[in-house]
Parts: structure tokens; sequence; C-alpha cells
């Protein structure tokens, strides 16, 4: 080999430079750097798709950080994908830069993506190679190694890193290759930097030996390929070529094996269209618990370790009490030092050469935690694990989907980031709106960086937050939507369309109505619409026509502030609430209380469907809104709801509650009808149901009932009536009904119990002998609360006069 300094010592035998590796190791990681500098080879090979080798000078341009990975999908089939991750101390990344670095050809030499994405279609792959194939996992996952080459599903699945750990004495593996590898300064230490590949090797050979020579059929397929790219390599370049692959296939790389025999494995593969570009990557889905079966416990740590210069753990404390100090913890440097002591006691009592991340993690939480795991689960989450997402160059080849993204994306100044974060939208700004109608329109694409949330601070329909979160997954995501276009516009209304086609109910289709106005699909509203009328026509469900019914009549609330044209959704929606109107009595008779209970929801639904659509009308010069009518039908079906024996106590009791609500019923009216299912003529049981319909679900009764003596002592009297046998039975459901009350309610009307009807002693009661009623309006009191009131509405002293003249 050229490129040895003079004097030094290499032991290497003859033929290719094999550098079996970990992968996402940072000891493997500085042992290959170290082997390649003192090895100087040619050509460096790596494990990797071969398709990508025109991507790999993008590795040296300054855009591109890691961590980052291939992702190769195929053309046809974007949802057939998989990754191979880099993070900037991964071996591989190493070996790349470190040949762009001197000019030296990098090669990828694994199977090629057209076979690895076309084999086994059956088995859905999906993820990276090192995830998904136990053999791939090197030293970190579980491997197939029976000696049974036609029967892997039952192979005997080990871990290597776990055997040589146990071997040595060690109950950890991760603790094992720290005090190894990571501690001992990587191959870079000491005069043979080609010395630790070799132990390994022979450990790997050994290892296969005892459990079988491979563990899966596509072991000994990848290795005859990465044979044969070994081979021409070294027709190329004689023996000064370097391999770095997973450790595992070492042994097999070194084989003895005919180019014939090689050929013949692979023989008859089946193959697919793929295409391959870098996409961002994080250190989250490095770590093992997001379920990437090749990755680490902590990829923070381990990338502390890999850049760190010196001192790595005092670096490590200080980054620590950093992230204390910035959640308002108080941290000082006296616990910084303290920490670095125990950390370093506890290494020396347990025979460590250095602290690894168990000294550091008991060394935080017992000086700068207090002994406490809450900090400390910050300090794993942020640190050991950590959100660094990587970034890839604009030249990276993508799908014209993917170009159109990102170009909003830079214009609407929305980064991806993969740290969660919220992101508050005011609709009456174009900026805003934008941002808005793109997240939604990723959403009917089924890329789920954004998700929506309740706002804080506002009820109005020009506000809307967010919480934003890219995940490397939604790169694929990205990749299937590409199918229905080649930007974010058009792409989102093909799929609209074709949702609506096939969406399974009523209410998945005006649902998806609302979307497509939230996201401005104006091309998909008609196909949207046609489908929905036809759906309308045909159900005779009325519980899918009231839950379809509110989402409709939310829609027709965005064109106010949206600009967007929702005339085509009146008619619609002004159809489905009759057909409603007219199939809600029928359909509330003879229900079971499961039942009933699901109909009162679909009753205050579309009552709050009936108050939005009234909104939504617009005022005729000649007379009243249009809406007026669908409002008086509405209260006509709850004036029969509300007087037919058969519907269920607490369909009648939310209809009675709705009409006095709304004005259109009178308090005696309202008073008469509960006397009358309060009398000892009706069922306790039905009583009961009748109440919590009345004042239960969350609907004010509460406030009703303190601002209403006469009616709460009729259910008072009605309660202390119930016969013993009855009770229990009754019990549980007014329970129900007035626990949901807040707690300064349920204490007023405690006390209003305790001390009796009339007892308020108030001048109404004498007056008007109706307890909490007067004969007429308090014009003294109502006055008082103008001047707050013309706050609120943002009112000047001009429009005072008519502010009196509509509260009175």
């Amino acid at each position: 080999m050229s490129g040895v300094p003079e004097g030094e010592v290499l032991v290497r035998g003859s033929g290719p430079l094999l550098l079996g590796v970990r992968h996402h190791g940072p000891g493997s990681a500085r042992a290959v750097r170290a082997a390649l500098r003192a090895a100087a080879p040619r050509v460096v090979l790596i494990e990797g798709p071969p398709e990508a080798d025109a991507l790999i000078p993008l590795a040296a341009d300054k855009e591109m950080r890691p961590p980052v990975a291939l992702l190769a999908h195929v053309v046809d089939e974007p949802g057939r994908s998989a990754f191979w991750p880099l993070a900037e101390f991964s071996p591989e990344w190493v070996a790349i830069r470190w040949a762009l670095d001197h000019g030296v050809p990098a090669r990828f030499i694994d199977l090629p993506a057209t076979h690895t994405l076309a084999w086994g279609r059956e088995e859905s792959l999906s993820g990276d190679p090192w995830e998904d194939r136990p053999s791939d996992r090197s030293e970190e996952g579980a491997e197939d190694l029976s000696g049974d080459s036609e029967s892997p599903s039952h192979a005997v699945r080990i871990d290597p890193l776990g055997v040589l750990a146990e071997t040595a004495g060690y109950d950890d593996p991760e603790r094992w290759w720290e005090d190894v590898v990571e501690h001992r300064g990587g191959a870079g230490v000491g005069a043979d930097p080609f010395a630790p590949f070799a132990v390994l090797e022979e450990a790997m050979g050994a290892l296969r030996e005892a459990f079988g020579a491979w563990g899966h059929d596509r072991d000994l397929v990848r290795e005859a390929y990465m044979r044969l790219q070994v081979r021409a390599a070294q027709r190329e370049f004689g023996d000064d070529v370097a391999v770095v692959c997973g450790a595992w296939h070492v042994p097999a790389l070194r084989q003895k094996s005919t180019v014939g025999a090689d050929r013949a494995l692979l023989k008859g593969l089946p193959k697919a269209k793929a295409d391959l570009t870098w996409v961002p990557w994080t250190h989250r889905r490095l770590a093992r618990v997001s379920g990437y079966g090749a990755g680490i416990d902590s990829p923070g740590w381990y990338g502390h370790l890999f850049g760190a210069p010196d001192r790595p753990i005092e670096r490590w404390m200080t980054k620590v009490a950093r992230l204390l100090r910035d959640e308002d913890r108080s941290v000082s440097s006296a616990h910084v030092i303290e920490a670095v002591r125990l950390a370093d006691t506890l290494a020396a009592m347990r025979g460590r050469p250095l602290p690894g991340l168990t000294e550091t993690t008991d060394a935080v939480r017992a000086v700068m935690c207090e002994g406490s795991d809450v900090p400390l689960s910050l300090v794993r989450d942020q640190l050991v694990v950590g959100d660094v997402l990587g970034e890839v160059p604009e030249s990276a080849p993508a799908v014209p989907l993917q170009r159109d993204l990102a170009r909003l994306q830079r214009r609407l100044r929305l980064k991806p980031e993969a740290l969660e974060r919220e992101l508050e939208l005011d609709l009456r700004k174009e900026t805003d709106a934008e941002r808005s109608r793109l997240l939604h329109r990723l959403r009917l694409l089924s890329v789920e960086w954004g998700e929506p949330t309740a706002s804080r601070g506002s009820t109005g329909t020009f506000r809307e937050t967010w919480w934003l979160r890219w995940e490397p997954e939604l790169s694929v995501r990205v990749a299937e939507a590409g199918v229905w276009g080649t930007t974010v516009l058009a792409a989102a209304t093909a799929k609209a369309e074709a949702d609506a086609v096939a969406a399974p109910s009523l209410a998945d289709v005006t649902a998806l109505a609302e979307r497509c106005l939230l996201a401005e699909l104006p091309d998909a509203l008609p196909v949207v619409m046609r489908v929905l009328a036809d759906r309308a026509a045909l159900d005779a469900d009325v519980g899918h026509l009231a839950q379809a019914l509110p989402a409709l009549v939310r829609s027709l609330r965005y064109g106010d502030v949206r600009g967007t044209d929702t005339h085509a959704l009146t008619d619609v929606a002004a159809g489905l609430a009759e057909r409603v109107f007219v199939g809600l009595p029928p359909a509330c008779a003879a229900l079971d209380a499961e039942a009933a209970e699901d109909m009162r929801r679909h009753v205050d639904a579309v009552h709050g469907a009936v108050g939005l659509l009234g909104e939504t009308g617009t005022v005729s010069p000649d007379g009243p809104p249009p809406s007026a009518g669908i409002r008086g039908r509405w209260h006509s079906a709850l004036r029969v709801l509300a007087g037919r024996d058969t519907v269920p106590g607490v369909i009648r009791g939310r209809a009675v509650r709705l009409l006095l609500d709304e004005g259109e019923l009178a308090q005696d009216e309202a008073a008469r009808l509960m006397g009358l299912v309060l009398s000892p003529g009706t069922a306790p049981g039905d009583a009961a149901a009748w109440i919590e319909g009345f004042v239960g679900g969350g609907s004010g009764g509460g406030m009703l009932l303190v601002h209403d003596e006469r009616l709460l002592g009729m259910v008072d009297a009605w309660l202390a009536g119930v016969p013993a046998e009855a009770f229990t039975d009754v019990l549980p459901l007014l329970r129900r009904t007035f626990s949901a009350y807040e707690a300064g309610v349920r204490r007023t009307l405690g006390e209003l119990v305790r001390r009796g009807p009339g007892a308020r002693g108030s001048r109404a009661v004498a007056t008007s002998g109706m307890p909490g009623f007067a004969p007429d309006l308090d014009l003294e009191r109502a006055d008082a609360v103008l001047p707050v009131l013309s706050l609120l509405l943002g009112l000047d002293e001009s429009d005072d006069d008519n502010l009196v003249e509509a509260a009175r």
C-alpha cells in the first residue's frame, strides 16, 4: 500500500483491506478514518445500493449536513421504499467523506436497490435494509444465523454484539462496546490501525462458524454480489482497495468463492424500477426507541463522543448544565465539577477505563437533578437522543412534487424541523392563509407535517393553531403522493376527487368537503359536492344525515375569512337539513339507553348546525333571511320530540331545553312539562333521563337551576319522593348529570336545596311570587352592565344608545 508513514509498523494481510464496522458506531468511524489515512487506498467500496454512486459527490456539498439517508423507492409504487441512514459518526459516511476529500473513487457494492425493492413483495418491504433484514444489522441487531437457508423462518436469532459481550463477562452489550472501542480511542491509537479490524473479523468468523455460515437467504445473495464488486475493483486497482461493510459480512467476503458460483446465486433475481435520492434524517429516527432495527440507544451521546476534540465527559456535563439552566433549574459550575468527579469515581468502582453513558447519567441524576428522574428524562430526550435534523442540497434529485413543496416552504418561510413547534396563523393575513392552505393540502395527501389544534384565547374562524414536526418518513409520503400530481395543488385536488368517490359513508364525504374548503381546492369541490348530493339522496339513515350536517354547515362559514365561494354547499346543506327534520322524530322512537344517548348528541349537533346555517343566510331587503324558515321547521321538529311519549326521556328533555333557550317555549310551559314528567305516573328511570337531557350534557343547565328556583324545587321534590326501591337505579344517572357541573355551581345548588325554596328572600320573590323572577325588567341593574359590554364589543359612545335599545 502507498501512503504509509515512514517508520510505522502496519500489520495486515494481502488482498483488499476489509474494514468490518458497526453501523452508526463512532468508534468504528474513528477506526475507519485512521485505517484509510494509513492505507491510502485507490478506491473505497462501501456497503450500500450501487444506483446511488452518482449521489456520492453530493456528500461534499456545503449544504449537506448529516444525519441524512439514501432513499430508494419503486417508481410506480413509491410506498415500497428503503432507507440507508448515515450520521456524522457513521463509518460509511466517514469513508465517503475521506474518499471525496482525497480525490479517491467511492462506490457502493451492496445488492442493487432494484432487486432489494422487488424481492419479496409479499413481505411489504418498507424501511431500510439495515433494519428489515437481521443479517444487515451487523453487531447491533438480532441476527438470523441458522444453517437452514431453505427455512429462514425457523432461523436462530442472535445478537453478535451481545454474544461477544457475554463472552467477555458483560451483561450489557453497549457497555462492552464502549469499553473495548469507544473508550480505547478507536484504531487511531497505537502502532497498528488495522489490528482492531483483524480482531473483529476473527470474532465474527468464530460466531458464523458456531451459529451457521449465514442467517438468511438474502445474506448469501448480497455477499455474492459484494464479492463480485470487490473482484471488479481489484482488476481495476489491484489490492489498493478498501471495503467498509458490516462486520458480520467480512468473513463471507474473505472466503474463497468462484465467479460462477456467485453469479449463479444472482441469477433470476426480481427487478423493479427504482429512484434514489438523499433525504434528511434525524437522530431520533436513528434511536432504537423509534423502531429502527439497526439503531443505537443514544445517537446524541455518540455524536458527542465523535465530535468532542478532548475531555468528552467535561464537555458533556457542560451541555447538560446548559440545557437544565434553559429550563430554569439552578445548576452551577460547582454542580458540573462534582458531576464529573462522581462519574470518574463510578467508572473506577465499576472497573471501566472511562465513564460511559451509564456513569454520566447516574452522576447527572444525583448531582444536577437531585435524584429526580423528571429533569433526567429531559436530558435523555434532548441530549442523549436529540432532535438533530439533517439537510440535503437543493441539487439532490427529487420527485417534482418534492421540488414544488420545497419551493413553497422557502417562499412561506416554513422550514422543516425535527423539533416540534407551535405555529399560530391569522387567516386575515395573506402569508398565514397560504401557510394554512399548504398544511391542509398536505394533510389531504397524508403528509402529516402539521397537526391542527385548538387555538388559545380565540374562538374566531380567522385563527388557526398548528403543531409542526418534520419526520424522515414524510419524505416517503411525499414520494407516494407524487403519483397524484407534480404540484401540491394538483396532487391534493386529484387525491380529494379520488377520496370522494371511494368514501365509505356520507359523513366522510362531508368531512372531505370541509377539508377541501380549508385547503382551497375549487376544482375538487364540484366533484365532492356531486358525490355528496348523490350520497345524501340515497342515505335514509337519519343518524348518518345528522352526523353529516354539522361538518357541511361548518364549511359554509369559511367563505367569509378565506374568500372561498361556498354557494355550492348551501343548497345541499338546506336539503340535508330538511331530511333530518322530517326523519328525526320517527328515528327517535323505541331506542335503548345507548342509542338514545347517541341520538341526543345528534340532536345537539343538528341544533348547532341550524344556528350556523342561519348565520350564512343573506338578509333580503323585503323580508327575513331565508334561514328563518329552516329555524322554524327545526323548532317544529323539536316540539314533536318534546311531546311524543315514545321518544326516550333524554331526548325529550333536551328538546324542551333547546326550545327554552331559543325563546320558543315559555318558562311556565317548561315548568309544566317538567312537572308532568316528574309526576308519580312516570317511571323514575325515564324521569331521571328527562332531567339529564334537560340540564345535563354541558348545556349550562346548572346555572338554569341556580337562577330558576321553580325548576330546582321541582327536581328536589321529585327526587325526595322517589321510592326507595327505585332510588338506587336513579342515583347513578343523576350523579353523572350533576357531577358535570362546575364546583361553584354544585356548591350553590347545595346551599339552595339546604335553605329550601324561596329562602333567598329577594324582592323578586315578594313581588312576583316566583322565586328568582321579578315582574318587570330591572333597568337600573341592566344599565350597569352596558359599559363593560361596550368595551367587549369595541363600541364607541355614539353606539351606546343603540346598545341600550338592543338590550331592552
